[in-house]
């Protein structure tokens, strides 16, 4: 075997560790009980106004 094949041979097997690892990193972050995009976690963020926020300038 070259160099240049021995080389290439260690860059597949490097490049295969490489899309092992990501592919088990993937699977072990997927969650198959998260919200689906029309349903959110969040239902009540805040109860209603009772008034309206008033924004004063600093003066001085």
């Amino acid at each position: 075997m070259t160099d240049s094949a021995k080389d290439q041979n260690e860059n597949d097997q490097i490049k295969q560790q490489f899309r092992e690892a990501l592919e088990r990193k993937n699977h072990k972050n997927a969650n198959p009980t998260a919200a689906t995009a029309g349903d959110s976690k969040i239902h009540h963020t805040h109860g209603p106004s009772d008034h309206k926020r008033e924004f004063r300038r600093k003066s001085g």
